[in-house]
């Protein structure tokens, strides 16, 4: 496992990060328990060593899964996790106030809820989990922030960008006021390298990349006969006619990949670690084998410049999210 720093936090972290929403179990169906433990003590034993959860993943069971395997753990694992909108809308929607997103005392009041699921003393990275850029003048996220870390309660901050929405966290990187952004960052969503990125590393601020295989549409195994539980996300995410159009892009894209004979998933995970900018990247695993896979990649490097060139053709400008 290669590791890199985190921007000005310092710390050193596997590349290959590990991605907590799905071992929360509300939005995926599939996995058990048993599963995600045996995938998360695999993480670890690999040289894992970042983890990114969320309060609001399984309403606290992510949080509780993962504090619960890291008692198991020897070695140093570094956890972020967020604070979920007060409102309960992903994403944030403009014109709608701080107060009700996140308001002070409910900002404090979460990390607190995280740091007893987790059951740890101090939380490595607190996020919000969406941005509004017209907050940037109001003192509740500053004032939050700033009382969270003086107490000790968190060591960083950060936020977890809107869908889609780069260059929305472009102002607040410049208050000097946050230590990391988490973005989408895949093949399919090649716009963070316009702004965000040089921007990132001229201020020294960590990246987590997150959504590195567009939730499975760049592992090559959505297709129009795929099938999801009604109330699974993918349902709602690959809806209508999102699987064929899936499947008509990765059939181009795999055209163009032919000749070097890596996997899908490989390439997508290497394509987001060849970028200089990024930190670490969060695929979520909620299978010892998949966790194995994904960890393998760290050795390949990143992709060469004639395989790079082709993927870059291929990035999509759409939101399925939405």
């Amino acid at each position: 496992m290669n590791y890199r720093t985190l921007g000005r936090t310092r710390i050193d972290v596997s590349e290959i990060g590990y991605g907590a929403w799905g071992v929360g179990g509300k939005q995926w169906r599939g996995g058990t328990d048993e599963e995600s433990r045996a995938a998360l003590h695999r993480a670890f034993e690999l040289g894992v060593n970042f983890i990114d959860t969320a309060l609001a993943y399984g309403d606290g069971h992510s949080e509780r899964l993962v504090g619960e395997v890291l008692r198991e753990t020897p070695q140093q694992v570094f956890v972020a996790t967020k604070v979920p909108p007060k409102n309960r809308l992903w994403p944030a929607r403009p014109g709608i106030g701080i107060d009700q997103v996140f308001p002070y005392h409910y900002i404090l009041a979460c990390t607190d809820e995280s740091l007893r699921n987790l059951r740890v003393d101090s939380i490595d990275l607190q996020q919000f989990h969406v941005w509004n850029p017209e907050w940037i003048g109001r003192d509740e996220w500053r004032r939050a922030f700033e009382d969270l870390k003086r107490s000790g309660k968190v060591r960083w901050v950060g936020v977890s960008i809107n869908d889609h929405q780069p260059d929305s966290a472009l102002e607040l990187i410049e208050t000097g006021l946050i230590d990391t952004v988490q973005v989408i960052y895949n093949i399919w969503d090649q716009s963070p390298e316009s702004r965000l990125f040089p921007l990132c590393r001229q201020r020294n601020i960590g990246v987590i990349a997150r959504v590195p295989f567009d939730e499975g549409s760049l592992t090559g195994t959505i297709t129009p006969r795929s099938t999801f539980d009604g109330d699974e996300f993918r349902a709602f995410y690959f809806r209508g006619d999102r699987k064929q159009q899936v499947e008509e892009r990765v059939s181009r894209l795999l055209a163009g990949l032919s000749a070097d004979g890596s996997s899908l998933a490989e390439v997508a995970l290497r394509f987001v670690l060849t970028h200089p900018a990024v930190s670490t990247v969060i695929p979520g695993m909620r299978r010892v084998r998949n966790v194995e896979a994904n960890c393998s990649v760290s050795a390949k490097g990143p992709l060469p410049e004639a395989l790079l060139a082709v993927v870059r053709q291929h990035a999509w400008n759409k939101n399925f999210y939405s």
